[in-house]
């Protein structure tokens, strides 16, 4: 399989799919194909689909599959970036919830619980996130721009409640209270912090969708009986 990404704040990533090569997404968010594609919808099972509704996954998978040579596209719903992930034995990734775009055959989208309840029930992400495993590429979808830092083993990093996009398993999820009754009251950032600790690569996303909505509710006009 080959990509492209192309666009600017709403960028799409271009799949040439050769001969029975298939294509998964969960968000419905294929953009145009060519008439080589042939597209199955499935839930994988009653046990998978409990896990999905679970974890706040959509129930069903649409499957896309090459006929022939051809070609298909996935767009972000959300202005960011779109990321390839190469993903392999040793080589998985932990996404928020809601960042899978789409991937190869061969990659596993399964439940990741966070180790620590206080950064489940805290954390901005929540206590459950998701795990990419198999092989084969994966896109997913960053709200806004994307920071990527590589942390030592032990190094940490402070981030505010969901910015935080994608991490390598071996780095741990953690969170802090904000100090200061004054700050967490006033101080506009929250009662918690997200803590990473290395070793691993981690990215995070400027401009959560959460942030944004927050942001634009008091510009919304309510209806009045």
């Amino acid at each position: 399989m080959q990509y492209e990404i192309k666009g600017g704040s709403f960028p799409v990533v271009i799949c040439q799919l050769t001969r029975g090569e298939q294509m998964i997404t969960e968000k419905g968010s294929m953009v145009f194909m060519s008439p080589e594609m042939d597209m199955e919808t499935t839930g994988g099972g009653i046990g998978k689909m409990f896990s999905k509704a679970f974890s706040g996954e959509k129930l069903f998978q649409n499957i896309y599959t090459a006929r022939a040579d051809g070609m298909i596209a996935f767009g972000s719903s959300f202005p960011g970036k779109i990321i390839p992930l190469t993903i392999a034995p040793g080589s998985e990734m932990i996404v928020q919830k809601s960042a899978f775009l789409a991937s190869e055959s061969d990659v596993e989208l399964s439940v990741h619980f966070n180790k620590k309840l206080g950064a489940g029930f805290f954390g901005g992400e929540g206590f459950i996130m998701q795990r990419l495993s198999g092989s084969g590429m994966a896109f997913i979808e960053i709200d806004g721009e994307l920071i990527e830092y590589t942390l030592e083993d032990g190094q940490q990093i402070i981030v505010d409640t969901g910015n935080v996009a994608a991490f390598e398993p071996s780095v741990s999820i953690d969170i802090r209270q904000v100090p200061g009754i004054k700050n967490k009251l006033l101080g506009g950032e929250g009662l918690f912090h997200t803590v990473l600790t290395g070793p691993g690569k981690i990215w995070l996303q400027t401009m959560p969708i959460s942030s944004v909505a927050s942001a634009i509710r008091p510009y919304i006009p309510t209806s009045s009986n």
